[in-house]
């Protein structure tokens, strides 16, 4: 929906045509606004589904990028016994500082933006899906038909990506529909915290920043995006147990 929103509806986030127009200011939902408006007579299902869309985009470029570091770094990792102990120290380093506590740290350093976001979020992103890659792979490489493959001289790049990462697909799956919903959930506390986007990027942590104001006077500004919000982060998380499963083939016995 959130995709959809912008050819249905003419709505832009820099522009607020009612902002001198008091009486369309906190509407409660009703059949002409369904969510209601805000403080500046926006529509709230106008605002709500735009910023849904930036937490996605967001979300969706960065575990790209983790997922996509994470598989190519932790396969490489899993067999290299030389790049073992600097990694593995590596890890250990880093997965002693919270991610949101990281997060926090590097968009200091960078300052506000949609890219600076999606850089704080990765650069170190990365490194947790790359350890439990390297735990997987380090499990299956020494199976019967790797060992014999191995022994026959099978390239390691064949290896990898013939017999383990085939293996995988129902971890990488999880990974996925995990990872997009934990970066929605860092976007919002980012957000929130004033942080995270420019009040330019409309997004469900700057809404939920924005409006926390209004809570007690007018809970609709808060309860729909709190409930977007909600209802995405819980679909990526049965959808992705949903593909797990599909695609275990210890599910199929």
């Amino acid at each position: 929906m959130s995709y959809i929103q912008p050819l249905v509806s003419g709505y832009d986030p820099a522009v607020t045509p009612n902002i001198n127009n008091p009486g369309t200011w906190y509407q409660k939902p009703s059949s002409e606004h369904w969510f209601g408006t805000d403080d500046t007579g926006n529509d709230l299902w106008d605002v709500v589904w735009s910023g849904t869309r930036m937490s996605l985009s967001i979300a969706f470029i960065a575990a790209s990028i983790n997922i996509g570091l994470g598989i190519l770094v932790g396969a490489v990792w899993g067999y290299s016994k030389r790049l073992d102990p600097i990694l593995l120290a590596l890890y250990n380093v880093i997965s002693n500082i919270p991610a949101i506590l990281r997060s926090m740290m590097l968009m200091y350093i960078f300052g506000r933006g949609f890219w600076q976001m999606i850089l704080a979020m990765t650069i170190t992103g990365w490194l947790g899906i790359a350890f439990f890659i390297r735990t997987q792979v380090m499990i299956i490489r020494d199976r019967e038909y790797n060992l014999a493959s191995r022994c026959l001289g099978t390239p390691l790049k064949r290896m990898v990506t013939r017999n383990i990462l085939p293996y995988m697909v129902s971890v990488i799956a999880t990974l996925v529909y995990q990872e997009i919903p934990g970066l929605i959930n860092t976007e919002t506390i980012l957000s929130y915290l004033g942080i995270g986007l420019p009040s330019t990027y409309p997004s469900l942590g700057r809404m939920i920043d924005v409006y926390w104001s209004f809570v007690d006077t007018y809970p609709h500004m808060i309860v729909f995006p709190g409930i977007v919000m909600g209802l995405v982060t819980i679909s990526f998380y049965v959808v992705g147990q949903l593909f797990a499963d599909a695609s275990d083939p210890r599910t199929h016995r």
